[in-house]
């Protein structure tokens, strides 16, 4: 059977993050908060529902938060992840024009205004302010002007704020529900109705981000775990398999990349066909 996992580059912004690379084998059934947009470099990106559905190829898909499904990604050279919090304009946007549940096609005319160049951010530009314009204007694109129905209140936005700012420490309903100056009871309420999740799926998709952005700066399973809140590496990796069919060391970043364009990495010019390998990999240690 096939080794879950990847190998390729994380960047993250306030409300989504992206993972793009080569897959390593099929990514087991697996369910997670964010909504998640992936498709390839080339047709053929396969996704399912459950293990008794039959694979579906696609140009690109659009995946509900906390919709189940597994993903083959090793019929295309390259493939790009991306997650959105649904609770943010662009994840309300999402929802409206794709749906709350399931798995949907994406047009392959959306996906040629955008796709490509965030393949050529990754394999010409390589770096982390270009990855991330690339990354957003997918997420632009595939909105389609759309304006959410309903705009999230100050309130949880404070106290999603105060969440990422403390990752590395237990966090309460009690002391999150004090940020956004609200009793437990009616904090618990209104984030369930802001996000559609409940606190405590939240703060654990938040420490997986801050898991992701610790390991492509370079830092180790075990250092990253302890950062973002996780008991140890063993308790981190129990939850990823969980959550994403696979654990964190299965993962292989290829390290720091420039904030910006340097004077000694302008863009390459020739065909998005031809897909130089990936930086030398680093397997992160436990």
């Amino acid at each position: 059977m096939s080794t879950a996992g990847g190998i390729g580059q994380f960047v993250s912004w306030d409300g989504g993050c992206l993972m793009i690379g080569r897959a390593r084998g099929i990514t087991p059934m697996h369910a997670h908060y964010a909504i998640q947009i992936g498709f390839g470099s080339t047709h053929g990106i396969r996704f399912r529902r459950s293990d008794q559905e039959p694979w579906t190829a696609y140009e690109g898909v659009v995946i509900a938060s906390r919709q189940p499904h597994t993903m083959d990604a090793t019929h295309v050279p390259l493939n790009a992840i991306i997650f959105v919090e649904p609770e943010r304009r662009e994840g309300r946007a999402l929802t409206e024009r794709f749906g709350s549940e399931g798995i949907s096609a994406l047009p392959a005319e959306l996906l040629a205004e955008v796709g490509p160049a965030l393949f050529a951010a990754r394999n010409e530009e390589r770096n982390t302010a270009a990855l991330i314009a690339a990354a957003q204007r997918v997420v632009r694109t595939l909105t389609g002007g759309v304006e959410p129905s309903v705009v999230s209140d100050e309130r949880i936005l404070r106290a999603v704020s105060y969440i990422n700012s403390h990752l590395d420490a237990p966090l309460t309903l009690e002391e999150v529900a004090e940020v956004a100056f609200l009793s437990p009871s009616r904090f618990r309420h209104l984030f369930v109705e802001q996000t559609g999740t409940a606190l405590r799926p939240y703060i654990l998709w938040r420490r997986f981000v801050r898991v992701w952005e610790l390991m492509q700066a370079g830092e180790s399973l075990s250092s990253a775990a302890h950062s973002a809140g996780f008991a140890d590496a063993a308790h981190l990796s129990r939850t990823s398999r969980r959550m994403f069919g696979f654990p964190p060391s299965m993962l292989q970043l290829t390290g720091p990349l420039p904030a910006r364009e340097t004077s000694g990495n302008h863009p390459v010019s020739g065909s998005l066909a031809k897909y130089p390998p990936p930086e030398p990999a680093r397997t992160v240690s436990r």
